[in-house]
């Protein structure tokens, strides 16, 4: 007997409705789970639309041509963030920088190393290079003369512009000759703009292959693997030349138009003969392209 004077509880009924409870939350959590990422790609995705149309404004008031990259550098298209306003180069002033699942920087102000790098970290923070015993500021081939100022808070983010897009001639990395250059450019729907990064820039090559391991993509020299990064379950986030955006297969970045002479139909696509164990491990479940 209940000596409160109500029903109770059995043990038995009340071990069914821990597992009911332990039932729903194993259903309901994956789909809460997809929904938090549902809302993480489409911001991300807007602030990338949003990158691309401050790189269209700045293109229409210059010749209707992009960046071109640190004037200082003998316009060689490295440091272009240096071009903008101060408004929009602000890492703490311009939060589109930052896709939702890659806020957290992996240098301080002082070139400090945050922690282990991610392919969820954001690049950054960058200040004045000038001062070259930043760490954060080293790689850039350029001399310390040649070092930007990149504003009062400096530059950070987790999204990179598609360096063949730049307005580049004659440099390391290009000829100039395979770089789009401007946002009415033929085919500009299949060339990406900006992108999610582990850096501010890239020029990547369709020989070049994916980190082989999700931790290996701040490793070495490879400037895919800057974009090719599980931040989105299998994609991430795209602005196209013409201005659309939407989310892309991390292996369909093989067969995106980075510049003129990219082939799209290369090693690493279907096209070009690629195999499911020529991916490391950690890509190899996505779907091929």
């Amino acid at each position: 007997m209940n000596k409160r004077g109500g029903p109770g509880f059995t043990l038995v009924e009340l071990l069914v409705v821990i597992a009911i409870i332990a039932l729903l939350m194993a259903v309901l959590l994956p789909a809460l789970n997809r929904a938090r990422e549902q809302t993480r790609i489409i911001a991300c995705l807007s602030n990338l639309k949003q990158w691309g149309i401050i790189a269209y404004l700045y293109a229409d008031s210059n010749k209707n041509s992009y960046w071109s990259g640190s004037t200082v550098s003998g316009n060689v298209g490295f440091w272009w963030p240096s071009q903008l306003k101060e408004q929009e180069q602000s890492w703490k002033k311009n939060k589109i920088w930052f896709c939702p699942t890659a806020k957290k920087m992996h240098h301080n102000e002082n070139g400090a190393q945050l922690g282990d790098l991610s392919f969820l970290s954001a690049w950054g923070i960058f200040t004045n290079c000038t001062n070259t015993s930043n760490q954060a500021c080293m790689g850039s081939y350029l001399t310390a003369a040649q070092m930007p100022r990149l504003g009062d808070d400096g530059i950070a983010g987790s999204y990179g512009i598609n360096g063949y897009c730049l307005n580049m001639r004659g440099t390391t990395l290009s000829t100039g000759s395979q770089n789009w250059r401007t946002p009415d450019s033929k085919g500009a729907s299949e060339v990406p703009l900006f992108l999610d990064a582990l850096r501010f820039d890239g020029w990547p090559e369709d020989t070049e292959g994916p980190a082989l391991s999700e931790a290996a993509a701040w490793d070495g020299l490879n400037e895919i693997k800057r974009y090719a990064i599980n931040r989105h379950r299998g994609y991430v986030g795209c602005v196209f030349l013409d201005g659309h955006a939407r989310k892309v297969g991390i292996k369909e970045l093989w067969k995106l138009k980075w510049h003129k002479q990219f082939n799209t139909n290369g090693i690493w696509t279907k096209a070009g003969g690629v195999v499911s164990s020529s991916w490391p491990e950690w890509i190899r479940g996505y779907p091929d392209y």
